[in-house]
């Protein structure tokens, strides 16, 4: 099945990609064309710009988290609109483990099939542009970069400088976009900021899109995606009947959530009900509760005020309900958070306090589930990510873990998923489909909604 598409990569992190990204969609759909966007890598936040400008759900590729395998059936299972838009991650040929090309943005597009438009920051070079475009043609044997996107022209001169020494690589420049800092996200760690944090946010994204659109040829990345080859187009399969109802937080403090982990749920029986631990009093009536990552600590004082919730999800563990949480639910779920000298009470499930640090803790993770839990019945390796600023200090030397750790910290000696009860929390994020996380998950809400 033809499926047009084309991949956005970078040079490095940093050059635009995600606005470029929100630019040519948007350009896509005036021009009367429905995209589908996709993000490369574990990326949380970027998804939601991607979402914002198209209207459409922003489904995540990686290779790691997915397997080969998956990723492509996920890829052409969602690839419904008239074009698909693929966003990298860092640098195009950056890969898991320095050396290597696995996971990586280039990675993606191989196993896609799809041509790539290259982002160069021509901020601080002219002539030398043509060096570094040269060197990323030549870098892989098939590098797929069909066309190049010049970002932060200084002037016409500049620009022409650029145009010139490109000339003899013979890839189209498909877009050529002036330095002008008012089309600059605003950002947070190693990424932008959540939509769900600021509506004016969501504005603004909609504003540098439309001003930026006009910097494009249109016509020639349309053809590009056009030519892209067939691929054997996999369909999703039918949900089963739906047989129990799992709540899910969702808010401007936990928004962490993989687009296909959702649906993995809905297909396996579950009716999802979506709720607030900042704003709500109470949890919608459920036989299952999944707490996905975020930022607890920037909202740690409505949080803490909103006492109900907090002795309400405590009361639902005491009572055997099946609870998953991922990073900041874990966070959400321990005695406080101390950030900037500021310590927030929490839920106080596990006995155990967060701590923010300045050290990230950003890995892919590699381990084995050591003991069985509520989307485990069985040990096995498995395959992760982790991204957090903090770590969790005073942790109970009677505390069980689910997972050993032999790539990644975890919460305690590179142990990771706390179990009490019936709930589950980690500080690494899973994806469902590589395993049949969201079967067992289900099927754990069944039975408790039977006792």
């Amino acid at each position: 099945m033809k499926i047009p598409r084309i991949v956005i990569a970078g040079v490095t992190s940093g050059v635009g990609k995600t606005s470029i990204t929100c630019s040519i969609i948007y350009a896509l759909q005036k021009r009367g064309l429905s995209v589908q966007p996709f993000k490369v890598g574990p990326d949380y936040i970027d998804p939601g710009y991607l979402s914002s400008i198209s209207k459409n759900q922003t489904y995540n590729l990686d290779a790691w988290l997915m397997g080969k395998n998956q990723l492509f059936n996920s890829f052409t299972s969602n690839s419904k609109s008239n074009v698909s838009v693929i966003e990298g991650v860092m640098g195009y040929y950056d890969g898991f483990g320095g050396d290597s090309n696995y996971a990586s943005t280039h990675h993606v597009a191989s196993l896609t099939e799809s041509p790539v438009l290259l982002v160069l920051d021509a901020s601080k070079t002219s002539r030398s542009i043509a060096a570094t475009a040269l060197g990323f043609l030549k870098f892989h044997k098939n590098s797929r970069i069909a066309g190049i996107i010049l970002n932060k022209i200084g002037s016409k001169k500049h620009e022409l400088l650029c145009k010139n020494a490109l000339e003899k690589i013979k890839i189209p420049i498909v877009g050529i976009i002036p330095k002008n800092p008012s089309l600059n996200m605003p950002s947070r760690h190693l990424g932008l900021v959540s939509t769900l944090e600021s509506k004016t946010l969501k504005t603004k994204i909609e504003k540098i899109s439309k001003i930026m659109s006009e910097y494009f040829d249109i016509d020639q990345i349309i053809k590009i995606a056009k030519n892209s080859s067939e691929l054997k187009k996999k369909l999703k399969p039918a949900n089963k009947k739906i047989k129990t109802t799992i709540a899910v937080a969702l808010d401007t403090s936990f928004n962490f959530y993989y687009q296909d982990n959702l649906e993995a749920l809905r297909r396996e029986g579950a009716n999802l009900k979506f709720f607030s631990p900042v704003k709500d009093k109470r949890i919608p009536k459920c036989d299952g509760l999944y707490i996905g990552g975020g930022f607890p600590e920037i909202l740690g004082d409505p949080l803490e005020k909103n006492q109900i919730m907090k002795k309400l999800i405590k009361k639902l563990s005491e009572d055997n309900l099946p609870i998953y949480a991922e990073c900041g639910g874990l966070m959400y779920l321990t005695k406080s958070i101390l950030s900037e000298n500021k310590k927030f009470k929490m839920i106080g499930l596990f006995d155990a306090e967060t701590k923010m640090t300045k050290k990230m803790r950003l890995n892919y993770t590699k381990g084995k589930i050591i003991t069985k839990n509520l989307i485990s019945e069985k040990l096995h390796a498995f395959q992760g990510h982790e991204f957090h600023y903090s770590e969790l200090d005073s942790v109970s030397s009677d505390s069980k873990f689910a997972y050993s750790l032999e790539i990644g910290e975890g919460i305690k000696g590179h142990q990771d998923g706390l179990i009490q009860d019936n709930t589950l929390a980690s500080y690494g994020h899973l994806y469902f489909d590589s395993s049949n996380y969201a079967e067992i998950f289900v099927k754990n809400c069944i039975n408790h909604s039977k006792r």
